[in-house]
């Protein structure tokens, strides 16, 4: 009964802290008001104390809760830096298995010992997380592997997590009736169970490793068949630092901007060409590192747990809305908005899935930079429209709202990077949107005129594209050299 009590006040404590935690940064207040001050360091005071209560409540109830926090933790273009930086710990750092528990499951999947499977089994594992944890090894053929085995308890435990969830969810519901949460109930039912099974895993692993062979800079790690089971999943070994860490690139001499084009390409070309989408990219997830043979910068891409399959009719609807927000063609806007399940909702429908200002999105997502004006704006209205975005998420299409949260965690890779609403990144994905929707007309015509017109028109599209972005390079140039320019007049001249 304690622990159920725990885990009552844990979900509460989650739900009052997503509600509130970011409606004030000491970060944007007059640093010349002394008075400002006093109350910004407050602020941050009760920040760092709440989210390390957050982080000590994932940490006791394990398991789903633990997926939260890293959702959290990857917030942080949106929520305070105190909540991001103390839960960031749980991307890797997450409570640990024992070894006499790990020995065990892989005794119970395996049939063998550790010393029978292994010439050696690191005791100190890579990193933990919520359902498993990673561990170093080396196999008697000599090759160096990562062994993930599933914590014990999670998957008893986890039908107890949801169970409890959808009790406060109704709990919520009847205190406050313009709440309405139940949609994460039904997502934790479905997706959970695909989470546990680690050889649902191994073949999205394969899956999406063939679907992104072209791209050079994606590396997924293999999969080793012969001792994987459900609760045990072998893989190569591959090392790299964590996809949010500037210190490790600037270490290692990785440009960042780089990264940041990767990973935008890699998920748009998941999301809008295949349809098949990799949903927990949280920074513990996505390692940087530089190829050993050729020098050049790679992702590796980790926890293949979690995919959503878009349906055709989804994906399309998808490609014109971002075409539309792109191209600021705001009539297309409302109509794919309303045709996803947006209504009328469907200026916050926009501003959520770009994670931009009404303001800006008018204006064009790729033409105007984030500003902290512009943070704070998006802050607060994440706090002022909460209601409306409860029934937003209620209404739109299952399949959007693991987008959302895809789209949430990338942004705060971005944010972190510094990289955020660049509009290469932008121009990518239009690139994405024009080859998808022009396979889609070429597949449903069999006129050869006509694939031939379609296919004139997408290397147009693309095309100019290309010059956009060549002249945005160069008036990028242009402006450098001004200001280099400006800086030697400054220094040259006679004080």
């Amino acid at each position: 009964m304690a622990r159920r009590a725990l885990k009552f006040v844990s979900w509460t404590s989650m739900a009052l802290a997503a509600s509130g935690f970011y409606l004030y940064s000491d970060k944007y207040l007059d640093p010349n008001d002394f008075g400002a001050v006093r109350v910004g360091r407050a602020v941050a005071t009760v920040h760092l104390r709440s989210a390390r209560r957050l982080c000590e409540l994932c940490c006791a109830n394990r398991g789903t809760f633990i997926k939260v926090g890293q959702h959290l933790g990857a917030l942080d273009y949106l929520l305070p830096e105190e909540y991001t930086s103390t839960l960031k710990v749980l991307h890797s750092q997450a409570p640990q298995s024992s070894m006499q528990e790990i020995r065990q499951v892989i005794r119970e999947d395996l049939g063998k010992e550790i010393q029978d499977l292994f010439v050696s089994f690191d005791d100190t594992p890579l990193g933990a997380a919520s359902l498993a944890q990673v561990h170093k090894a080396v196999l008697h053929d000599g090759r160096t592997v990562a062994v993930k085995v599933q914590h014990p308890k999670v998957r008893a435990q986890s039908s107890k997590d949801i169970l409890l969830m959808e009790v406060l969810v109704l709990a919520v519901k009847w205190l406050f009736p313009e709440f309405e949460f139940m949609w994460l109930v039904d997502e934790a039912k479905k997706n959970l169970p695909l989470e546990l099974d680690f050889l649902n895993e191994g073949r999205n692993a394969e899956r999406v490793s063939q679907m992104l062979k072209h791209f050079y800079f994606l590396k997924v790690p293999q999969i080793y068949w012969e001792l994987s089971t459900k609760r045990v999943l072998l893989m190569e070994f591959v090392e790299g630092g964590q996809v949010n860490d500037r210190h490790y690139m600037e270490k290692n001499k990785i440009d960042v901007n780089e990264i940041s084009r990767h990973l935008g390409k890699m998920y748009s070309e998941m999301i809008f060409i295949n349809g098949f989408v990799h949903c927990d990219p949280h920074p513990g997830n996505v390692l940087v590192r530089k190829h050993p043979g050729t020098g050049k910068a790679e992702i590796i891409l980790l926890d293949h747990g979690l995919y959503q399959v878009l349906t055709e009719e989804f994906r399309l609807d998808y490609c014109h809305l971002w075409q539309s927000l792109i191209w600021t063609d705001m009539k297309r806007v409302k109509k794919y908005s309303q045709r996803l399940g947006a209504g009328d909702l469907y200026p916050l429908f926009a501003c959520m899935l770009t994670a931009r200002s009404w303001n800006s999105v008018n204006r064009g997502i790729d033409r105007v930079p984030v500003t902290a004006t512009e943070n704070l704006e998006i802050r607060e209205n994440a706090a002022n429209y909460l209601p409306q975005i409860s029934q937003l998420l209620s209404h739109v299409p299952r399949q959007m709202l693991l987008i959302f949260k895809t789209n949430d965690l990338l942004r705060g890779i971005e944010a972190a990077l510094g990289t955020r609403a660049s509009a290469s990144s932008f121009l990518n994905m239009s690139r994405c949107c024009i080859r998808a929707l022009a396979a889609h007309k070429k597949k449903n015509t069999c006129s050869f005129f006509r694939r031939t017109r379609i296919s004139f028109s997408e290397a147009f599209n693309l095309w100019q594209i290309n010059i956009h972005e060549l002249v945005l390079h160069v008036k990028g140039l242009r402006l450098s050299t001004w200001v280099l320019a400006l800086l030697c007049w400054l220094f040259s001249a006679p004080h």
